[in-house]
């Protein structure tokens, strides 16, 4: 038996849960999915509503509904059924009660899964009137006061009960049934009162709108908005679904964003009577139509709707199409015409495409044919060494077809020194050792296909491997001999050679020479050194590559000096032990032995103390005199010489250490005393004795003052300042001496002072604030003067003070540095003397680290408002500001928060904005607010980001009007992304000969130059401006005016009819040059000379005036125009109508 799994999977429609109930989807099968699916309704009690949903899968699905709390099997209340045509499955729901709000489930299964998602129907409850059952008889209409009705018509129905105890109406059940009879009654009447009656249709904004205009009789009426029956909830935003604007006695309701499935049947609703029924139908005018497009191309449906949509649904059989890489989905900017295109169309695009929008659809089928064989992947150029094995393949799309080879157009096969191997869709050719003969175009052909590309053979540079072998092996020679090293090379000429040392290339000099020749280099250094030691290269390069070959040069030479300073091991009365470190620099050779020499201080005579081993750089010296100093020389010595020396410091033997620095047991103004611990070191012998000197603060001489300790001084000076140091004497002599200890001053001692008065914060910002204070009062034999302050300070989050002067300050300010802005501290005062430290003064409260607060304020009155940059250069603004406490600062671009790669920079006093490379984006209003506690400040500050300007395009000329000329010309591709740019136009004629500027500022393409005289030539240029300039000019062709012109008509006769009795008046426009000679002619006959007719000829206009047109005055009416270059005629025909008289007058 199968096991049952239940993989549950994504839907691409949010709320779709999807369950796949085997383990694998046989190909070509898929489970189901929803489409579409239904949305939840809100509908009146007693009206009735549907429930939608579009189902896919393979096979089809079946389709169950369902419901939370009951079943859905009666089919008085539930109808269920399938809609072919909207490919729609339909849940009816007849005459809902307040029981059937509910959630309602709709099931998709077929036999490889299930899918299910929710909709909720949430129902309006009619109002519930409880009415007092009372025996009494019903009253009569006539016996009624008629405010009553009026009263319980406007009334709410909690008002019901008082209202009619007011009237002494008690039969309630009578009453409710003649109020609602006569709020319909009202209701029928009110329906007749709309006007102005607008039907639904979708505005230029994306929204649907109908309306009209209704006065109504009760303002509290409902109004209710009703789609396929089912009530639609509405709100008076504009920028809700559907909305309602009422402005006076009109009414216009709105859909916003319609989409397919808004359309439906409309109606409105006062209380229960229907006022207004509207349809929203959307129609196909143009279905979309079958395509066919060939493998790789893309294909194209194309439907047009009777309604404006924004989007529709496109689906294949099974899914619903989105916007992606594979479909691209467009809407035109009327929302009528919809395109679907299918991109890089395969074999498995082929099938059926549906367009649907609303209740309608549309469907058609897509071919796609196959291309034949086709290159999945060609040949490509290939480089290949000489001597090398290159091979060269492609791909076809079919593993069947059968191919062939070509060199430089000829055939090739396998006996033509090449290998061809064809493996399923991929044929290869095979160069096994490549010559310069082999370099080819190559061409691979297959059923009319064909890949061609070029194999280059190249000879890099090479080396020979013996040679190369040797050459790598070190060079080792001695300090002022010679180096040589030669290597020969071959490959393609031309080729470079380049000689290195420790990185650092050689050019030939006094002690270097190269010299090279076609197939060989040799390098020679002469007279090298210890320091030439190192790496030496030498690199070929030729077009087609380069190598490297790398050699040691090694330069022995004698050590350099062990290293110093010498460290002390042990210095004792009859032996001194010490070491040292080897040299820097051994020369190339290990240190074989040290030698050394000995010189007792005093004499000049050096003594040999022989070699010692060179592993080991320390020496013990046994046959010292206790008390005596000596002084060492060491030397190293290797295979090639001996170093200079190393000599040490003078050594003692057998003097004791220093004692422990002196301490101070107590002073006075005529005496001190001082206490110390003997030294660690006895030097091997019995202590004998101290040394004890002082030093008077402020000099560098140091008097003995006695051998023994603990010892007391008393040549001393009360006030002065004195340093005291001790030495240890034992049977070789005194030792060095301690360290000095602290200053001590002869003086009695002191009581600490009192706290410090009158402590107050002076000045504060956000790394210091500044303190002063007044000094303590003495009080005799309790608190004496103060002679120093202590400054502590504590952060409130801390329990530890830290003390800002480590030494005691004389004045009675200070300024406390290093603070956190907008930290809090704890401060105090503390007053010291020589007799100790006093109690603490501190303030009240803690100190804030900040300034007094200001209010943000610009501090550049003459910042600029409007700054214009190059594209690509960099934009930096500065703004200075000041402001306590530290403010917020916020920029923003055209009122929203700057793009990321503009970078800001604040601090306390000022914020920079900097775009690193601008463009044209950048361009716009930049703000920046400075914001705290006290207040807050802004400033725009208006960037263009612009480049320099493209010219227009070429000058074209034309000449309608004598004395003008009109330029038009193509706009500068700067014109679209610079509402700025505009622009000159100059002109240049040949008798000035000067370029004059005849206009600026334009702002379209073309303008019309006056004063244009006959017989010059003129030049015209057009540049484009903006704000950083001018651009290139175009330039027109010469424009020289013709003088001669044959005669023509600008505005030719008319056929005119005219009442008998008027005036009758005919004209015509015409040109030529020399001006033209006119006649006029009636019937073929000349009217120059009849007096009848008024002829005139101003500025080209010629006229004819009839005084008082008649019968005799119908006919052909011609005007002939002639000069030197020719003739013109325009004829036309004048018809009299004749008046009748009016009836009334016979």
């Amino acid at each position: 038996m199968a096991t049952a799994v239940a993989i549950k999977k994504r839907s691409r429609v949010p709320g779709v849960m999807i369950t796949q109930t085997v383990e694998q989807l046989p190909p070509g099968k898929s489970t189901p999915d929803f489409t579409r699916k239904p949305i939840a309704v809100t509908v009146q009690e007693g009206k009735k509503t549907f429930f939608k949903a579009m189902v896919s899968g393979e096979p089809a699905p079946t389709v169950t509904w369902g419901r939370n709390k009951g079943e859905i099997d009666d089919p008085e209340k539930y109808k269920t059924r399938y809609d072919e045509r909207a490919r729609e499955h339909i849940l009816e729901i007849i005459n809902i009660n307040p029981d059937q709000a509910d959630t309602y489930k709709c099931f998709a299964t077929n036999e490889y899964g299930k899918a299910v998602c929710t909709t909720t129907l949430n129902v309006i409850a009619g109002d519930v009137v409880v009415t007092r059952k009372k025996q009494l008889p019903p009253q009569k209409e006539g016996e009624i006061d008629p405010k009553l009705w009026e009263l319980l018509i406007s009334a709410p129905k909690k008002d019901y009960e008082k209202i009619c105890l007011e009237f002494g109406v008690t039969d309630f059940r009578w009453m409710l049934k003649r109020l609602n009879q006569m709020k319909k009654e009202r209701a029928d009447e009110q329906a007749k009162q709309l006007e102005n009656v607008k039907q639904i249709e979708v505005k230029p904004n994306g929204k649907a709108e109908f309306g009209f205009d209704m006065q109504l009789w009760d303002p509290n009426s409902a109004v209710n908005l009703y789609k396929d029956g089912v009530m639609v909830p509405y709100a008076d935003d504009e920028n809700s679904k559907h909305s309602l604007r009422k402005k006076g006695t009109n009414y216009i309701f709105s859909i916003k964003d319609p989409q397919p499935e808004d359309a439906g049947f409309y109606q409105v609703d006062v209380e229960e009577a229907n006022v207004l029924t509207t349809d929203f139908r959307v129609e196909f005018v143009d279905k979309i139509k079958d395509a066919k497009a060939v493998e790789s191309e893309d294909a194209v449906f194309q439907c047009v709707l009777s309604t404006p949509l924004n989007r529709i649904t496109w689906s294949r059989e099974d899914s619903s199409l989105e916007h992606g890489d594979k479909y691209e989905i467009t809407v035109s900017e009327d929302k009528l015409t919809h395109t679907l295109r299918v991109k890089d169309c395969e074999i498995a695009d082929k099938g059926a495409y549906y367009a649907i929008a609303g209740i309608a659809s549309s469907r058609a089928s897509l071919m796609v044919e196959d291309r034949g064989v086709q290159f999945v992947s060609g040949l490509s150029d290939t480089n290949a060494n000489i001597g090398e094995r290159v091979e060269m393949s492609c791909k076809l799309s079919s593993e069947t077809s059968e191919g062939h080879w070509y060199k430089n157009g000829k055939l090739l096969t396998n006996e033509d020194g090449v290998t061809i191997i064809k493996d399923g869709a991929f044929h290869r050719l095979i160069v096994d050792c490549c010559k310069k003969d082999d370099a080819a175009v190559y061409r691979f052909e297959a059923e009319g296909r064909k890949s061609e590309a070029t194999l280059s053979i190249q000879d890099p540079p090479k080396m020979d491997p013996d040679a190369l072998g040797n050459f790598t092996k070190p060079v080792i020679i001695k300090a002022g001999e010679n180096a040589e090293w030669k290597l020969p090379f071959s490959g393609q000429a031309p080729m470079t050679i380049q000689w290195y040392k420790n990185d650092d290339e050689l050019l030939p000099a006094l002690n270097v020479k190269i010299e090279t020749s076609d197939s060989e280099s040799q390098l020679r250094l002469i007279k090298c050194q210890r320091k030439d030691s190192g790496e030496v290269k030498i690199k070929i390069k030729n077009e087609f590559g380069t190598t490297e070959a790398i050699s040691k040069l090694i330069v022995l030479d004698k050590p350099t000096p062990p290293q110093g300073p010498v460290d002390i091991m042990e210095s004792a009365v009859t032996s001194v032990e010490f070491k040292w470190k080897p040299p820097k620099d051994n020369g190339g050779c290990p240190i074989a032995n040290y030698i050394i020499e000995r010189q007792q201080v005093g004499r000049n005579k050096w003594t040999s103390l022989g070699e010692i081993p060179g592993n080991s750089p320390s020496f013990k010296d046994s046959d010292v005199d206790p008390g005596r100093r000596y002084c060492y020389r060491i030397r190293a010595k290797t295979a090639e010489g001996i170093s200079d020396y190393l000599q040490t410091e003078d050594i003692p033997a057998g003097y004791p250490g220093p004692p422990a620095v002196p301490k101070v047991v107590s002073a006075f103004k005529d005496c001190i005393n001082l206490a110390w611990s003997p030294p660690c070191d006895t030097g091997g012998t019995k202590i004998v004795g101290y040394n004890l000197e002082k030093n008077k603060k402020g000099t560098n001489y140091w008097s003995l003052v006695n051998q023994k300790g603990p010892i007391t001084v008393k040549d001393v000076f009360e006030g002065a300042a004195y340093e005291f140091r001790v030495s240890a004497v034992n049977l070789s002599g005194a030792g060095d001496p301690s360290i000095p200890c602290d200053t001590v001053i002869a003086r009695d001692p002191m009581k600490p002072p009192g706290k410090v008065t009158d402590l107050k914060l002076t000045s504060s910002n956000y790394m210091t604030f500044s303190l002063a204070w007044t000094k303590p009062k003495e009080v005799q034999g309790v608190e004496d003067e103060a002679q120093g302050y202590y400054v502590e300070i504590r952060p409130i989050e801390s329990l530890e003070w830290t003390r800002c002067n480590t030494t005691p300050i004389t004045l009675t300010s200070y300024t406390v540095l290093g603070l956190k802005a907008m930290a809090t501290y704890w401060v105090r005062v503390i007053a010291t003397n020589y007799g100790g430290d006093g109690e603490p003064q501190s303030f009240d409260n803690y100190i804030i680290a900040m300034p007094p607060p200001v209010k943000p304020r610009f501090k550049d009155r003459n910042m600029k408002t409007f700054v214009v940059v190059k594209s690509g250069n960099t934009v930096r603004l500065n703004i200075n500001f000041e402001a306590s406490p530290m403010p917020e600062i916020f920029w923003l671009k055209d009122g929203i928060p700057v793009p990321k790669h503009v970078t800001i920079t604040n601090s306390d006093k000022g914020s920079q904005l900097l775009i690193p490379t601008s463009e044209r984006t950048d361009t716009g209003i930049y703000t920046i607010t400075v914001k705290n506690m006290v207040g807050q400040e802004s400033f725009n500050v208006e960037i263009r980001v612009t480049d320099d300007p493209k010219p227009p395009g070429p000058v074209e000329l034309e000449q309608n009007i004598p004395g003008t000329v009109t330029l038009s010309w193509t706009p500068s591709p700067d014109e679209k992304r610079d509402d700025r740019l505009h622009y000159m136009v100059s002109k240049r004629d040949s008798f000035k000969r000067t370029w004059r500027t005849v206009a600026d500022n334009l702002f379209n393409n073309k303008f019309t130059v006056v004063n244009i005289l006959p017989g010059r030539q003129y030049h015209f240029r057009v540049f484009a401006k903006n704000d950083m300039g001018l651009s290139p000019h175009s330039e027109s062709p010469i424009k020289h005016r013709i003088f001669d012109s044959p005669p023509s008509f600008i505005v030719p006769l008319k056929r005119r009819t005219a009442p008998q009795g008027y005036e009758c008046y005919m004209s015509c426009a015409i040109k030529g040059d020399p001006a033209p000679r006119v006649t006029w002619y009636w019937n073929n006959i000349s009217l120059n000379t009849n007096t009848n007719y008024h002829i005139t000829n101003v500025c080209g206009v010629c006229s004819l005036l009839i005084l008082r047109v008649g019968p005799k005055d119908n006919g052909e009416y011609k005007v002939a125009i002639q000069n030197k270059l020719g003739t013109a005629e325009s004829s036309m025909m004048l018809n009299v109508r004749e008046i009748k008289p009016s009836p009334s007058l016979v």
